[in-house]
């Protein structure tokens, strides 16, 4: 069962970018809210690109003391070929588990190159990245990167397992399985449920009961997987959460469970990756 210490005037956003900010292929973003007497409240993930996400943030943020974008997306990249330390070791469990970490690198035009949307939302933002500040103030405007499919297998020792990590994305046909999106959105609400989400544990029952999901609709699920994970580093149990990296050459933030830690101290040791 997930608790958390109670939180007010505090917002999370969660943050499913489209890398390349495609129009045909947009992200998804999400909030949650607890208002000044600690009620909580959803507002559902919507398709957006990036300049319109940063238009959500803005006019949701203000009405809060504290905000957090808990974004699905490399924001640290100073590496100009090959990978961050941090991928390699979210590879070290999501590879085991039989998914794929994409290798973020300055060469790759439209993603991390000096052009690309990420740095130009970034600077626009305005946000803090500094996780450990995040968890702690009481005050201020934060963004954090975190990781869907390396949080996944912590939320759920299914995922855990060899070769155990869910085939929710409906875009890769051949490996999709319907009872593995189910799985996710029931590990997912089950979460939302011990928080107290009652609005975002209705939203993802819909999710649950369609017949065939889209990509979008997946994307919608990962900006609340990502929305949570920012919660639960916020106000979550300090063991059940880990910082991967630094702020230098890059980090994650995600859960870490007694199924996924060794793997992942195991990796930060042999690569010299900090972990938190």
């Amino acid at each position: 069962m997930y608790l958390v210490t109670p939180q007010k005037n505090v917002v999370f956003f969660g943050f499913d970018s489209a890398w390349t900010d495609n129009p045909k292929a947009p992200g998804a973003i999400c909030a949650i809210t607890f208002d000044a007497r600690g009620q909580a409240g959803f507002q559902p993930p919507r398709l957006t690109s990036f300049s319109d996400a940063l238009s959500f943030i803005e006019a949701v943020r203000t009405d809060y003391d504290l905000s957090l974008v808990a974004l699905d997306q490399p924001t640290i990249v100073p590496n100009l070929a090959g990978s961050r330390p941090v991928d390699k070791v979210a590879a070290s469990l999501v590879s085991f588990v039989g998914g794929g970490v994409q290798p973020a690198n300055r060469s790759k035009i439209g993603m991390f190159c000096d052009d690309a949307p990420i740095w130009r939302f970034i600077a626009s933002l305005g946000a803090v990245q500094s996780p450990l500040e995040a968890r702690a103030a009481s005050h201020g405007h934060f963004l954090i990167e975190v990781f869907p499919a390396l949080s996944l297998p912590s939320l759920d020792d299914r995922f855990a397992q060899r070769m155990g990590a869910p085939k929710y994305n409906p875009a890769n046909r051949s490996r999709f399985r319907m009872q593995d999106w189910r799985a996710v959105v029931q590990i997912v609400g089950q979460i939302a449920d011990d928080i107290g989400l009652t609005a975002m544990v209705a939203w993802l029952e819909t999710l649950g009961a369609l017949d065939m999901p889209r990509k979008a609709d997946q994307d919608r699920l990962d900006a609340v997987i990502c929305a949570l994970v920012g919660l639960l580093w916020r106000s979550g149990h300090p063991e059940a959460m880990t910082m991967l990296g630094d702020l230098t050459f890059g980090y994650m933030v995600a859960p870490i469970s007694a199924a996924t830690r060794s793997r992942l101290q195991d990796a930060s040791q042999r690569r010299s990756v900090a972990m938190n």
